[in-house]
């Protein structure tokens, strides 16, 4: 469900840094910029500044993902991306170059989405066996597509 009216906070903590926004009507993830030059080889990976840092709206969580035209094209992933709810800190990305060719990243580059989301807090139970499905412990491989 889509909550307009929410608002992100927002520090600017490096000068040349571009606020996150949204790059069409309708997207889910608002654009992540870098505020550095970084050099990514092939096989290695980096940890990236933006510049800024957040104050989520309470309840929420960011979660940072790939770019998928970076992705697809160059082979650039992003390596995990939880932002809690109570993290003040730079928002950092740490990317990995899956692909065959150095890749340089200039300031002011994409480098990754964020989407803000709720989260639902729940508690831990421990149960001697849970309820049976039709799928079961089907994991890896169960919908058929090898």
């Amino acid at each position: 469900m889509v909550q307009w009216g929410m608002h992100l906070k927002l520090q600017r903590l490096h000068p040349a840094a571009t606020l996150p926004s949204y790059a069409n009507p309708g997207d889910a993830g608002m654009d992540l910029h870098t505020v550095e030059r970084v050099l990514i080889r092939p096989g290695a990976s980096a940890v990236v500044a933006t510049g800024i840092a957040v104050a989520l709206p309470r309840g929420c969580v960011g979660l940072i993902w790939d770019k998928s035209g970076l992705a697809t094209k160059h082979g650039l992933k992003v390596m995990g991306g939880v932002i809690d709810e109570g993290y003040r800190g730079e928002i950092k990305v740490g990317l990995v170059n899956l692909g065959t060719k150095r890749l340089v990243l200039e300031p002011g580059h994409k480098v990754a989405q964020m989407l803000v989301q709720r989260v639902s807090r729940v508690t831990v139970k421990e149960v001697p066996s849970l309820s049976s499905t039709r799928r079961g412990a089907k994991g890896f491989g169960s919908s058929g597509i090898k």
